[in-house]
């Protein structure tokens, strides 16, 4: 190794590539590599590209690096001898292990350094011992085996969790080897339900009362940081953006106070709440009244003057950094690295006092009353500072605030009791003390965390037991320990008796003890103490319960509402039974919401229950069942409760529409529940019965929308037409053309159709025969569509015949009323050209295809006569197409005239080119050399027409001319067939329908 470079090759000895050491710049003389570490990541890293690659020399100059190419790695100088370093489980903390030189003593003194993955400074461990040489982590991270001498020491290593407590519940955070977030849990103790949220770049986590902050970096690339306000089941309630680093983060009832090494920030926060209308007045005034302000930690803020949110006072450094700070709701206390603490005032922040120690403070806490600060400095000693006490100093001057006498080592906890300024509780190494006026009691063996201090109880968590598999924590991680004094006066309670407990707790007052006194004062019915003992403890409830005692006669009755007071229910309810009070006994089971009890209660009773209270007992089961979806459970209970409402709902979720249909059926008319009923069928797609339910509550308006939004338009028609609703014509004509600027004109058809809007239909499907015909398509598909076109004009006349007979009956005779109908009929008739005939393209595209399949059959002389019928319709198909057959028919039959009659017609015609004429005229020419342009036998049709009797009616079967009196007419569209060949059809050859 040449200085300031490592030489990396691979598993073959061949030479891959150098690193550069940054932390060897400007060392000189021979150094050698004392650990490399590279940390393996398979429990997840604590950053996105977090440092993971440790190189420390022997000489304390140590690089941590993101990967072996990282040209901006974290640099540390150690300052001792380095002998071994390695990554705890997580890659949270490096453990550097080597010896120290102390200016006091003449040997070094072995020593272990604790450090982030980004050189920040965690801890020291002194070890005894001449040389140590190896040290090695625990596979859980909370112990160290280190090797000195000829010894193997083990030391506890208590790690730093980002975690807090707040209303009932633990947030604690954790790393998963699949995210790269934080994954903080809040795991509600009471309740043991927890809420998970992913959180990127989380710094810390504070908490205080029902709240807590969790401190993030706002990006990876922004250089700002997000203070986000969150409630006790993670959701966020109000973020703030700030410039300066939330190193450290304290937190009151009112404000949050962050602070980097340089400046602080507070922010008086606030939650939603009912606000009087002088908070709204307040919250409406501008920025600069102080919710949010920052200071320099070198200033010296007065607390008159309001504060602003200038960063620029941030950025300026300090030769004396903030090391550790904390709060209370009227005090401010800020440590800095050289030991001094800076006391400031709240809410109005204002500096009153600099005190001098000499420690580093690593963890500040104040009691409940702001009279003394726990200082826990970076060796884990603990120490006590009076703020307010004033003593004389070495120099005769008089100073405010004096420094305990207690001092305790390895301490790595702490916490104040919350209702007593002289009690609090610690934990020294794997045992946790309770002092009072710094007098300790006997400890207690436990590793838990601390969460509150109150009522004389201790509330830990085992936070090593439940990151071991942190998704499932377990309530047997939450330990409860009552302090002496409690477990003192429970025990005079029950083995001297209330007299001399009552002068214990006389001598040692606190409102949980008179509590504890009361409610044992309250077992043995001795109300005069448990009176004494509630006004002691300002327990209002329990002075009225003792009251109310006293005026009951009974003794048996005081005892049970004692048993019910001290939730033995089952015990009360059984006394008010023996008493012969089930009304009492329902009563208690009413104030408990036990309305399963409550109804068994009113069933077993020999008397008659009461009915409404049997109706509100069925319907709160039904409600218990329903929260629960057990929705078939609840109908059973609400049916008994009668609770219409909540049987509408139970039946919608069970899908059990015939129920839902039968409880509108059973409703009044213009119930209130009938639109709510019709609205859950609308949402389902009945439309009939929606429709029943909204005219069974007079809403003839609503049922019409729901048809038309359910495609019901014949049912809306109806419905319109009986309510005289003028709507259904608008609604029809918007739906259609939005239908029909879709191109979906066979919906707009099949729409009018269902509304029985025969004539705008009957236009439509013109347009659709038209334009298939235009085509060129298959002739009997056109045909088709010809004849559902005239169909629809033949519904649309009988629509008006039947309209005019509506209106004349009863005024005038049937005959009458039939020439009215007829009237009105051909009036309208001359609107359209295909009202007068609508079964002309039918006719045309019939006979078109009729003549074809004659002549290819071999009839041609029938097939000649069918395409003479379709001279009549040029109009329809195009005169090429229909001479053409004319011509081919003619030709077959050798009718050569006509032939040649349809031969001058196709050369004439001007929508040929000049191309298709010549080839017509070749082939004229070659059919009439060889023939004589002359019919051999004069054609029946034309002997016919030529004979002045009129047109005669055509077999629409055979297309030849009728000459019979006796032939067959169809029903629907009027057209003929011979009578000879009518019984050989089943259907009208024309329309297709049926033959009666």
């Amino acid at each position: 190794m040449t200085s300031g470079e490592i030489h990396i090759y691979d598993n073959q000895g061949n030479f891959i590539m150098k690193m550069k050491l940054n932390c060897l710049v400007n060392v000189t003389g021979a150094i050698s590599i004392a650990g490399i570490h590279w940390y393996h990541g398979q429990e997840g890293y604590v950053e996105p590209d977090c440092p993971c690659l440790a190189i420390c020399f022997d000489n304390g100059r140590c690089q941590i690096m993101r990967h072996e190419n990282d040209q901006n790695p974290v640099l540390i100088d150690t300052g001792m001898f380095v002998v071994s370093i390695q990554w705890n489980h997580t890659g949270s903390v490096l453990a550097v292990a080597g010896s120290q030189k102390v200016v006091t003593q003449d040997k070094d003194v072995n020593t272990v350094q604790f450090y982030t993955p980004f050189g920040e400074h965690l801890g020291t461990l002194k070890v005894p011992g001449k040389q140590m040489s190896a040290l090695s982590w625990e596979g859980g991270g909370l112990k160290i085996a280190l090797a000195v001498d000829s010894f193997i020491y083990f030391a506890n290593i208590r790690p730093d969790y980002k975690w807090g407590y707040c209303s009932n519940t633990v947030v604690y955070a954790y790393t998963r080897p699949d995210r790269p977030e934080y994954c903080v849990i809040f795991w509600d103790t009471k309740n043991n339900e927890k809420y998970v949220k992913y959180v990127k770049s989380l710094i810390s986590i504070t908490t205080c009362g029902d709240f807590c902050i969790l401190a993030t970096k706002a990006d990876e690339n922004h250089p700002q940081f997000v203070l986000v306000l969150c409630n006790s089941i993670g959701t966020p309630l109000d973020p703030k953006y700030i410039d300066i680093v939330p190193l450290f983060v304290a937190m009151t009832k009112t404000h949050v106070i962050a602070a980097s090494k340089e400046a602080f920030y507070t922010w008086q926060y606030r939650v939603a709440k009912k606000l009087t209308a002088l908070e709204i007045n307040q919250i409406t005034r501008s920025r600069k009244e102080g919710r949010e302000r920052i200071y320099h930690v070198d200033d010296t803020p007065s607390g008159s003057v309001d504060g602003v949110l200038d960063y620029s006072k941030a950025i300026q450094g300090t030769r004396d950094p903030i090391c550790a700070i904390t709060a209370s709701d009227k005090t401010l206390i800020v440590g800095r690295e050289s030991g001094t603490i800076q006391r400031y005032s709240l809410p109005n922040v204002g500096l009153i006092q600099k005190y001098s120690l000499n420690c580093r403070a690593y963890q500040l806490s104040l009691n409940c009353n702001s009279s003394r600060l726990a200082i826990i400095d970076i060796s884990g000693v603990l120490t006590f500072f009076d703020l307010d006490a004033r003593v004389t100093d070495s120099t005769g001057q008089q100073v405010i605030g004096e420094l305990l006498k207690l001092e305790r080592k390895d301490v790595w906890d702490m916490k104040w009791a919350k209702d007593n300024p002289d009690l609090f509780a610690m934990m020294e190494k794997t045992r946790m003390y309770v002092f009072r006026n710094l007098d300790p009691e006997e400890p207690i063996q436990t590793s838990g965390y601390i969460c509150i201090f109150e009522d004389l109880e201790i509330k830990s968590v085992l936070l090593d037991e439940i990151l071991k598999n942190p998704e499932h924590p377990n309530k047997d991680y939450i330990i409860n320990f009552e302090i002496r004094s409690l477990r003192d006066s429970r025990a005079l309670i029950e083995k001297v008796g209330i007299e001399d407990a009552s002068q214990f707790i006389e001598d040692n007052p606190h409102p949980r003890l008179w509590r504890l006194l009361a409610e044992a004062a309250l077992q043995k019915l001795d109300l005069h103490t448990a009176e004494q003992a509630f006004v002691r403890c300002k327990d209002y409830q329990g002075i009225k319960f003792v009251k109310r005692l006293g005026n009951l006669q009974s003794e048996s009755m005081k005892q049970a509402e004692v048993a019910a007071y001290f939730g033995r229910f089952e015990e009360a309810e059984r006394m008010y039974l023996d008493m012969d009070r089930r009304d009492l006994a329902i009563g208690l089971r009413l104030k408990l919401g036990d309305w399963f009890r409550v109804l068994q209660l009113l069933k077993t009773g020999s008397g008659d229950a009461d009915d409404s209270l049997l109706e509100q007992a069925h319907n709160a089961i039904g409600d218990y069942f329903a929260d629960r979806q057990k929705w078939l459970n609840a109908v059973q209970y609400y049916v008994q409760g009668r609770n219409q409402e909540r049987l509408a709902e139970c039946y919608y979720m069970l899908e059990d529409y015939e129920g839902l249909e039968n409880l509108a059926s059973s409703l009044p008319e213009n119930h209130k529940l009938l639109p709510e009923i019709a609205q859950m069928f609308v949402r389902v797609g009945m439309c009939e019965q929606a429709v029943t339910a909204f005219l069974k509550c007079n809403q003839p308006k609503a049922a019409v929308d729901t048809c038309v939004h359910l495609n019901q338009w014949n049912k809306a028609v109806e419905l319109a037409k009986n309510h005289s609703m003028k709507e259904i014509g608008s609604l029809l004509a918007r739906y259609a053309s939005h239908l029909l600027e879709k191109n979906k004109t066979l919906d707009a058809i099949e729409l009018y159709r269902k509304a029985n809007y025969f004539y705008d239909a009957a236009k439509l499907m013109f347009k659709i025969a038209d334009e298939e015909a235009k085509k060129r398509t298959k002739p009997l598909r056109v045909k088709k569509l010809y004849v559902l076109s005239a169909l629809l004009i033949e519904q649309y006349h009988e629509q008006v015949r039947n309209a005019q007979r509506g209106k004349v009956k009863g005024k005038s005779s049937e005959a009458t009323s039939a020439l009215a109908g007829l009237l009105e009929e051909e009036v309208l008739s001359t609107t359209s050209r295909f009202t007068d005939n609508a079964w002309r393209g039918a006719e045309a595209y019939h006979f078109f295809t009729l003549a074809q399949r004659q002549l290819y059959e071999g009839y041609v002389d029938t097939a000649l006569k069918t395409a003479l019928h379709l001279r009549d319709y040029e109009d329809i198909i195009p005169a090429v197409e229909i001479y053409s057959l004319l011509a081919l028919c003619a030709c077959a039959g050798r009718a050569f005239g006509t032939c040649s009659k349809a031969f001058i017609k196709l050369e004439s015609l001007e929508t040929l080119s000049s191309e298709q004429k010549q080839q017509y005229e070749d082939l004229a020419l070659e059919i009439f050399t060889k023939h004589t342009p002359k019919d051999n036998r004069k054609s029946e049709l034309d002997s016919l027409l030529e004979g002045g009797e009129g047109k005669l009616p055509t077999c629409v079967a055979t297309g030849s001319p009728i000459t019979e009196y006796q032939f067959w007419v169809c029903n629907v569209c009027k057209h003929c067939v011979l009578a000879q060949e009518i019984s050989n059809y089943n259907f009208c050859p024309l329309c297709h329908s049926s033959v009666g």
